[in-house]
C-alpha cells in the first residue's frame, strides 16, 4: 500500500475528469443566454417543486451526491436565477377565493410606453394572479381570483377597466380547475 501522498497523486487525474464532468454543463447556453442544467440540477428542480422544505440532507441522498456539492449546485441555481424563491402554497379554496375568470384585454394602443403603463398597473392589483401579454385579437389574458361574482364584477369594473389604455375586455368563468402546476416535469435534458 502507497502513502496518502502517492493515493492522492496517483488519483489526482480521476478527481479532475470527475470534477469536469460535474461542471460542464453548468456553464450559460451563448445561444439563449439560459444556464445549461444537467440531470443532477434537473433532479434538484423536481425535489424542490415536490417539497421546497427538504432538507440538503434528504435532498443530496435523492439526487445521489453528498451534502457539499449538492448545497453548491443549490446555491449556483439561485444565483443563476433558476429558483427564484421559495414560498408556501395556499390554498384558495380554503381561504374562501374560489371564483376564477380569465378576462381579455384589448389596450387602445400598443406602443412600448403604453404597455409599460399597463403592465407596472396591472402588476399592483392583489386579485390579478397572472397577466400574460398574448398574441391575436386582444393584448392580455389575465388570471383573476375573487371570493366570488360580486368581488369579480367590482374588481373588473373599478380596478381591470380603469387600467392605463384599456380599450376592451371579454371574460370567461373557469368552473373547474381540472390541472394547475407550477412548473411543467423536468426531464433528465431539461423541460419535456
Amino acid at each position: 500500500m502507497g502513502s496518502v501522498s502517492e493515493n492522492l497523486q496517483r488519483n489526482l487525474p480521476k478527481v479532475a475528469i470527475m470534477t469536469r464532468n460535474l461542471t460542464k454543463d453548468i456553464v450559460s447556453d451563448s445561444e439563449s443566454g439560459r444556464p445549461r442544467l444537467d440531470r443532477l440540477d434537473n433532479a434538484i428542480l423536481v425535489a424542490l417543486a415536490q417539497d421546497a422544505r427538504i432538507s440538503i440532507t434528504d435532498l443530496a441522498a435523492r439526487i445521489g451526491l453528498s451534502k457539499s456539492p449538492t448545497q453548491a449546485r443549490l446555491r449556483r441555481l439561485e444565483t443563476q436565477g433558476v429558483i427564484k424563491g421559495y414560498r408556501a402554497l395556499l390554498d384558495p379554496i380554503r381561504l374562501g377565493l374560489d371564483h376564477v375568470a380569465f378576462v381579455e384585454v384589448r389596450l387602445t394602443e400598443t406602443r412600448e410606453a403604453a404597455l409599460e403603463a399597463f403592465n407596472a398597473a396591472v402588476r399592483a392589483v392583489p386579485q390579478v394572479e397572472q397577466a400574460h401579454m398574448i398574441a391575436g385579437r386582444y393584448d392580455y389574458l389575465l388570471k383573476v381570483r375573487t371570493r366570488n361574482m360580486t368581488d369579480y364584477r367590482h374588481v373588473l369594473g373599478e380596478v381591470i377597466s380603469n387600467l392605463p389604455y384599456v380599450d376592451a375586455t371579454s371574460t370567461f368563468v373557469a368552473m373547474e380547475a381540472v390541472k394547475e402546476v407550477m412548473l411543467p416535469d423536468i426531464g433528465a435534458d431539461g423541460l419535456t
